[in-house]
């Protein structure tokens, strides 16, 4: 019996051709906004899913990209797995409303503006009460670098060693800002974390994954002594991993299974 015929193998694909999602860039504010908007609906949608909500606790907010000092955030009490786009409320620096028509989550907001107004590059905070993040925020430590992902953090977030009860004045949110200085995430002591990013997509990125780490580094405790990464090879690790951009780049697969849920 004859060889069936050989099958030629494909061309590959020119490099040109390949599709790999990279931020966009906008034609105009009124763009811009309405992509941030979306962007920060779904994060909340997302952040619903994984159970970061507790009670009206929790706040994600993104700077608008014309208004000064002005920023969009989830209404308070509004559940985070239903919120749509035109949910959302404009708030200014100084906590008014000025566009929506519910209620902002006055002790919460308090930080999230103090943090938008010290750090001008930071376009999204995000801040709820993560279960593991709240655990380890109650033995007021730093995240170690045991793994990959969480080398990400390595000598890049820090501790506010001082709990002072819900944050409701402008000076804690100061205090707080300053602590966390010009690095990703910060861990607030016996209260949880809180993270930032040039964008929705990499500030919500740096959320899950910190949240992550905290999960895996109290299970790898309970279970015995962690190793640690060494320090060159953490740094090394937080270059490769520990951008926005790359926190863009891993946040696309959820943004693309959440956007389809409005």
């Amino acid at each position: 019996m004859s060889e069936p015929p050989a099958v030629p193998a494909p061309a590959p694909v020119p490099v040109e051709q390949l599709h790999f999602a990279m931020p966009p860039v906008h034609a105009s504010p009124d763009e811009e906004r309405t992509y941030r908007r979306r962007r920060l609906a779904g994060a909340l949608r997302l952040f619903g899913q994984y159970g970061y909500e507790d009670g009206v606790s929790g706040h994600i907010t993104v700077r608008d990209p014309e208004l000064d000092d002005c920023y969009w955030v989830n209404p308070f009490g509004a559940p985070f797995a239903d919120i749509a786009p035109q949910d959302l409320i404009l708030v200014n620096g100084d906590g008014q409303v000025v566009q929506g028509r519910f209620h902002v989550n006055q002790a919460a907001f308090a930080v999230h503006a103090a943090v938008h107004r010290a750090r001008p590059g930071a376009v999204a905070v995000a801040h709820t009460h993560s279960t593991h993040g709240r655990a380890l925020a109650a033995l007021g430590e730093l995240i170690e670098p045991i793994t990959q992902e969480a080398c990400a953090f390595y000598e890049d977030h820090v501790l506010h060693d001082t709990y002072t009860g819900v944050v409701v004045d402008e000076e804690e949110g100061r205090r707080i800002a300053a602590a966390l200085g010009e690095r990703k995430a910060i861990i607030l002591r016996n209260h949880g974390l809180l993270t930032v990013g040039d964008s929705v997509d990499a500030a919500a990125w740096w959320f899950l994954t910190m949240e992550r780490a905290c999960q895996v580094q109290l299970l790898a405790r309970a279970a015995g002594k962690p190793v640690l990464i060494d320090h060159r090879d953490a740094v090394t690790t937080r270059e490769q991993l520990g951008s926005d951009l790359v926190a863009w780049i891993n946040y696309q697969p959820l943004w693309q299974r959440i956007s389809r849920t409005f």
